[in-house]
């Protein structure tokens, strides 16, 4: 294997893949350097409970890499490489304690009348944002792919303004400001149907009452009426093995079981890395690290003061605890069998249990009662389990990364290892509750807790899987740091990528593809 690369990347994540993928396809020689045994980060997909059950690690939803530019330019050449989708037509619904559900359907009649059931204004409302979805799209779109540039947010404005008046363009200033609750009490009147919506939030650390967290509930709400969902065939691995396979074909390295101990640097320009096993690989143009702020340091050593106390301050969300199930049957919804038919179900009843928590889980408490996401894949991929039975992949938000002390006054232990098998026998007891019956379908279970998927993933912090707070303060401009949104550092020819990087976390590509975009003169 040659030691010298024109560009150098540091982890197998989809973000380094993807700048991969774009930078090969430009002729640039890469060589991907993964310290896991498997390229993918929290992307990858495998038999964590019985053979021939597929479970997600951790994401799930590929409808943001569905939609991407990156996927736009790339496609075709994934599809040579093996990815395949399985579209979703029922992507997402709430069950609540009542008995009573809501949820959204690509059919957009069907999911009026269901918001119908709990206030007729709502449905009116739902139904004049989807209308108007067409025309909000493109300007919201065009700002979270734009690169993060002063000139960039300012364009963004000159175009909101153009289209709307000076009035309509502080109107979405305002909305991008707006936390969920403010935002979704204004839009809707059942407690209901702004929990559906709001769920969302929490899966990108916008508790309901946290600024600027409004337009995540708002685009999942409105793209899953206008789209659907996209869910990788067999498992959300397959984006990696088609973006590693792309690489390969082009003549660039994927190697795994290769930690990276070192970036090497003078006078101010990175030339390389040093992997575990003391090998030097050297960098001609750009070395790029997939890899968390804090973690970039560490590799770095000392930079520039005020890009090392950013990076060294950068603020994790709270940790998340997976559970995956091997099935013989689907739940039994107490709300109704037409649940079985949703990609997912949330658990999360209210706003204000949404905000305790997450309050408890900021705490460093073990919630009382945590935000379920139930997973139900193998009703659009029936090849993720053998015939006739499933898998189900549940997200339990909030999760302390350091467990100070348990909400509930019942789970004694202050580690993981010994939290994880009560904290998730209630994260199960809350699911049973809503679908009785559920834990005689289990025939397997596979807890991974936070403490493990940093474990696996350095990047994961706490088990933050999106790598970092969304919060005002660490957006935009301000992703990582200002004046490093665009992924540079202090050292020349020194990139970071990933989830902590402008536009963050998804599985859109987009701060891989845009980093890849400006190295290579687009």
């Amino acid at each position: 294997m040659a030691d010298s690369f024109d560009a150098v990347l540091i982890g197998a994540g989809h973000n380094a893949l993807a700048a991969a993928t774009h930078l090969s396809a430009r002729g640039w020689r890469v060589g991907v350097f993964e310290q896991a045994s498997e390229p993918g980060g929290a992307v990858k997909t495998g038999d964590y409970t019985l053979p021939g059950f597929r479970h997600d690690w951790a994401a799930m939803n590929l409808s943001l890499f569905a939609g991407s530019a990156f996927f736009k330019v790339y496609g075709e050449k994934l599809m040579e490489n093996g990815l395949e989708f399985a579209p979703v037509s029922h992507p997402f619904a709430s069950a609540f304690p009542d008995g009573r559900w809501c949820g959204v359907s690509s059919d957009a009649a069907a999911t009026a009348d269901r918001i119908a059931a709990f206030s007729q204004k709502d449905a009116e409302t739902w139904q004049s944002l989807v209308s108007q979805f067409a025309d909000e799209a493109p300007h919201l779109l065009r700002l979270l792919g734009s690169p993060a540039k002063l000139h960039s947010f300012a364009y963004f404005l000159f175009k909101v303004a153009s289209a709307r008046g000076f009035s309509g363009m502080l109107k979405m200033v305002r909305f991008l400001l707006m936390s969920p609750r403010r935002y979704l009490s204004e839009s809707f009147e059942a407690p209901e149907v702004r929990a559906m919506l709001a769920a969302w939030g929490m899966h990108l650390d916008f508790a309901p009452d946290v600024a600027g967290g409004a337009l995540f509930p708002y685009l999942e709400g409105m793209a899953g009426q206008a789209f659907g969902m996209v869910l990788g065939k067999g498992g959300a691995d397959t984006i990696v093995t088609a973006m590693t396979g792309a690489i390969q074909a082009q003549g660039g390295v994927v190697e795994c079981g290769s930690p990276v101990t070192r970036i090497l640097h003078e006078q101010g320009r990175a030339t390389g890395i040093e992997l575990s096993d003391g090998r030097v690989v050297h960098a001609r143009k750009a070395v790029i690290a997939g890899v968390a702020p804090s973690v970039l340091s560490r590799l770095t050593g000392k930079t520039e003061p005020g890009f090392d106390a950013a990076v060294n301050s950068f603020s994790h969300a709270p940790g998340t605890m997976m559970i995956h199930l091997a099935m013989a049957d689907l739940p039994d919804w107490q709300a109704g069998p037409d649940l079985r038919a949703f990609a997912y179900v949330h658990l999360a009843p209210s706003l204000d249990q949404m905000a305790l928590t997450y309050q408890q889980a900021q705490a460093g408490l073990l919630p009382d009662e945590p935000v379920l996401v139930v997973g139900q894949p193998t009703v659009f991929d029936p090849s993720r389990a053998p015939d006739g039975q499933h898998v189900l992949w549940l997200q339990v938000r909030m999760a302390p990364g350091e467990i100070r002390g348990d909400a509930k006054g019942e789970i004694a232990a202050r580690d993981w290892a010994a939290a994880a098998e009560p904290f998730a026998d209630r994260a199960v007891d809350i699911l049973e509750r809503y679908a009785p019956g559920t834990k005689d379908k289990i025939l397997a279970r596979r807890v991974v807790t936070p403490a493990e998927l940093e474990a696996d993933n350095p990047n994961l912090i706490g088990g933050d899987q999106i790598c970092g707070s969304h919060h005002l303060s660490q957006f935009f401009l301000f992703r990582p740091a200002l004046g490093h949104a665009d992924g540079s550092t202090p050292l020349k020819n020194l990139h970071l990528t990933g989830a902590a990087v402008w536009p963050g976390a998804g599985t859109g590509a987009g701060p891989g593809f845009l980093l890849a975009k400006k190295l290579a003169g687009n």
